[in-house]
Order: C-alpha cells, then structure tokens, then sequence
C-alpha cells in the first residue's frame, strides 16, 4: 500500500490526509475506487486522472485501484486531491518512489492533458508543511507563493511529466523564486480631491487612527462613497505579519493573484444585494466570505438600509470578537475577521430628508421607517455616526488661501497615533475593553461627572459608554497627549447619535 500526504482546511486549521492507494490483483478490467468521506469535487477527480494518465500514454492496470483519504470521519472537498491521488498512483505503478514522495504535502488539480494547475491554499499549506517538517509539492505557478512561507523544500512543476523526469533525474525542478510584494489596487485617490466635509474628513481620521467603525449619513452626491474609498490611503501600512495573515485567507478563498501577496489593506465595498454566505463565508467547504477577506483592512457597506437585515445582523459577533465562526452540518470553519467597518446610507428612501425643495410629502415618517430598517444593536456598535451635508455648488471650484490636507499629511498623524497606542496597550483603542479599557482611560472627577450626565440625558447603553471612552482616548492620541481634556470628551460624544440634526438617526 502507497501512503502518501495532501491536507484539508477547516477555517485557517490544517488537518493532515493521508492518502492510502493500493492495487489488488485478479480483476479483469481497471477499477477505481475513491473512499473516506469524499465529496463530488474528489470524486470526479478519477475521470481527470484517467485523461492525464491517457496524455501521459498511460493507462491503469487491470487491477482494482481503491483510493482511501484518511481519517475517514472528515469530509474532504477541493480539487486539491487531484494531484496527491494521481503521485500515489503513479507510485503504485513504480513510475514515482513511494519512499521520496511521502516527504511532502501535496496539493494541486490536474488538467485532462496532465497539466498541473493552480488550487487554493497554497500559502498555508506551505506555512503548515514547514513547520512539521514537511516538503511541498504544489502548481508550478503557485511556487513562489509557497515560497513566502521560508519553505525551501518545494518542487513545483506545471505538469505531471515535469515531476516523473525530476525523480527520475532527466529534469530538475528549480527552487521557485520568492513571491514579489505587489500593488493589488489601482490607485483610489487622495482626500485633498474630496471638496469641503471637514467634519467627515475629521471623523474618517479618527476612524483610521483608532481602528473605530463608522458611519455616514447625508444626501445622494455629498461625498460619502468618495470618503470611504479615500480611507485605506491615510491607515498605516501593513506588518509583514499582517501580509502572511491576510494573504493565507486569500489564499484558502483562491483569490491569491499569482506570485503577489496581500500588501495593501483590502477594501471590500459589497453591494446591498449580498446575501448572507457571500458575507459570512460558507458554501461545501466553509470558505471565507466578505467579512475575512477584510481582515486587516475595511468593508465597506453602502445603503445600509438596503441590505436584508438579517444579512446584516451576522456583523455583530465579529465586530465584537474579531473572529467568524461559520458553522455546517459536518464541520464549523473559524476565521479572523479585525475589520474596520465604514457604512454609508441616505437620510431617507430618496435621500433629500431636510432639504424643502427636494424631499418628499412623506417626510418625516418614511425616514424613521428607512432608519428603523438598521437595528439598534448594530447602531450602537459603530462608534462614530456623522452627518455628511451635501456640498455647496459655488464651493466646489473655490480657492482658499488654505490648502487642502492631503492624505499623506493625515496619514502621519494616524501613524503616530497608532504607534502611541501599540506601545502602550499593544493594540488600536477600538479594541480597548474591560480592566485595559479603565487602566487606559483614565478620567478625572470633571470629566466623569460630564460623561455620567450626558450619557444619561442621550440614553446611551453600556456599550455606547465604553465606545465615548475609547473615542476620546483616540483623539488625544491624534494630539499627542497621555491626558484625556474636556474637548476630546466633548467632539467623542458629537458622534453619538441622539435623535440629532435634521436626518434624525436614532441611538
């Protein structure tokens, strides 16, 4: 019997599959037989072997093939098993040595010409073979992804022949080069380009210097998707931890671009049509959804109303915990998910709430039904609420003596900031919470009893309190002081709704 080893993913875990292959003699036709929990996709993987095998100018014996994927109690999925499948029967036909093959993980589909090509989960595959003492066999065009892990044990051939002729020394596989760090968005603009919205533009540089979740209401055309976007250009740039991590999800979701990885924050803008798998994950396999692939960067969700509520209900616990946890008959699949959540919606279903000229007979009413559309629960998990007016005609070509801030110049007060808030706790303040959360906001008698008075006159939860906290902290960060004064208290509670202004957003 061939024992060799592939992997299967259950979230960002990693379960070994051995791959048990043996021949019994005394049958007058080839059959084959694939056990041990295997989906359709592995099923199937027979006919591709079959045609690679005929591409090859080989055929299966006339003996019985059975093929088990051990343990048998995990259902296996992915096309993945192409290759370790077809290596343990190439084995069994003593064309590839058993003994040397068993020293890697394997991974990869196969054509129907015997090409080798590319599969999801390279990267962590390759971070779990390394550190088990595992060799990697993978795509020829996934080898320099296999490489980002320090793994130096990697053949990566683009077809099946390519690997016979390596074990059999006619051909060797060279050492793939290692996975550049590439641009992964066009460039999205600058907030100098962004007319007016001093106040939203003020917001959104906490929002980046905290970590802190956002949302803004205002009319059709005020700017609120062009703020949003402008977001990623004024955050911090990623650790190289950060590039590992968010490239690995990336990588399980097969959305890995060929030898790149994941440098810049993502920016995730999803449609108010998602359902609700595309933002949790899910499916056969449990991939990761909308919410992970933001990990480390921003989802951004325009007309928030307009999505299906209980498809927006799922951004609780993660926004929370920092973590999804998608959960199937046969497995639950665990991935982080640290995003920063920018929301943007009208005022009301037309959007022109306040304006006399504009609005409809309607108004008020079908503004409270639009906003009572969003629950308070998910409201009162956002931090910072702001009002984006629409902007003045005669301002948009204006010239002032004053220029506009650039993103770069904002981008180095959130990074001091930032780095303020590393030092001393070891994380952004939107994640302050419990003993950290008292040890690190410290208030005095003044502060306390102002915070105590106008929490109780805005009715705000205990949530909603500790959230005022961590704001406040945020903004004397951006003012380089260790001291929280009465005005960073002050512009902490003017993002809170309370029925305010003339859009009306409940609290």
């Amino acid at each position: 019997m061939i024992n060799l080893n592939s992997i299967i993913f259950n979230g960002m875990d990693i379960t070994k599959i051995d791959v048990q292959v043996q021949l019994s003699a005394g049958f007058a036709k080839p059959e084959f037989n694939i056990i041990g929990l295997a989906d359709r996709a592995v099923k199937e993987s027979a006919e591709r072997i079959r045609n690679a095998l005929s591409a090859l100018n080989l055929s299966l014996p006339s003996k019985k093939l059975t093929v088990n994927l051990s343990p048998a109690d995990i259902e296996k999925t992915g096309s993945h098993f192409d290759l370790p499948i077809l290596c343990g029967i190439l084995c069994a036909m003593e064309i590839l040595p058993a003994d040397e093959l068993s020293k890697y993980i394997i991974v990869g589909e196969i054509g129907l010409d015997g090409a080798i090509v590319n599969t999801g989960g390279v990267l962590p595959a390759s971070v779990w073979a390394n550190k088990n003492g595992f060799g990697i066999i993978c795509p020829g065009v996934q080898g320099a992804e296999a490489r980002w892990a320090g793994h130096t044990n990697i053949l990566a051939p683009n077809h099946v022949l390519e690997l016979i002729n390596h074990f059999r020394g006619t051909q060797i596989l060279p050492l793939p080069q290692m996975a550049q760090i590439t641009e992964q968005h066009e460039k999205i603009g600058d907030l100098a380009e962004v007319h007016g919205q001093a106040a939203a533009k003020r917001a959104l540089e906490i929002a980046a210097a905290g970590g802190h979740a956002m949302l803004m209401v205002g009319p059709p055309g005020a700017g609120k998707t062009m703020l949003a976007s402008r977001l990623p250009t004024i955050m911090p740039e990623m650790t190289p931890n950060e590039i590992l991590e968010t490239s690995i999800i990336y990588s399980i979701a097969g959305k890995l671009g060929d030898k790149s990885l994941i440098s810049n924050r993502p920016f995730r803008a999803i449609h108010h049509t998602a359902s609700a798998v595309s933002l949790a994950g899910g499916g056969a396999d449990a991939r990761p959804g909308e919410i992970s692939l933001a990990h480390n960067g921003v989802l951004f969700l325009d007309e928030l109303p307009e999505f299906n509520r209980a498809t927006l209900e799922i951004l609780r616990q993660p926004m929370e915990s920092g973590k999804i946890i998608i959960s199937r008959a046969k497995r639950n699949a665990t991935y982080p998910a640290h995003f920063q959540l920018i929301a943007a919606m009208n005022p009301c279903p037309c959007g022109h709430l306040g304006n006399a000229a504009l609005s409809c007979s309607r108004a008020p009413r079908c503004a409270e039904a639009y906003q009572n559309k969003i629950s308070g629960p998910l409201l009162d998990r956002i931090d910072l609420h702001v009002d984006v007016d629409a902007v003045n005609p005669w301002d948009m070509n204006k010239k002032s003596d004053t220029p506009t801030e650039t993103s770069a110049q904002i981008r180095e007060r959130v990074i001091l900031a930032r780095e303020r808030q590393i030092s001393r706790q070891g994380y952004v303040n939107a994640l302050l919470d419990g003993g950290d959360l008292d040890k690190y906001v410290v208030l005095n008698d003044e502060l306390t009893n102002f915070l105590n008075t106008a929490a109780q006159n805005m009715g705000l939860s205990a949530r909603g309190y500790n959230r005022i906290k961590r704001i406040a902290r945020t903004i004397a960060d951006l003012a380089n002081r260790d001291e929280i004064i009465m005005s960073d208290l002050a512009e902490a509670l003017s993002y809170r709704p309370i029925n305010r202004g003339k859009y009306g957003v409940r609290g």
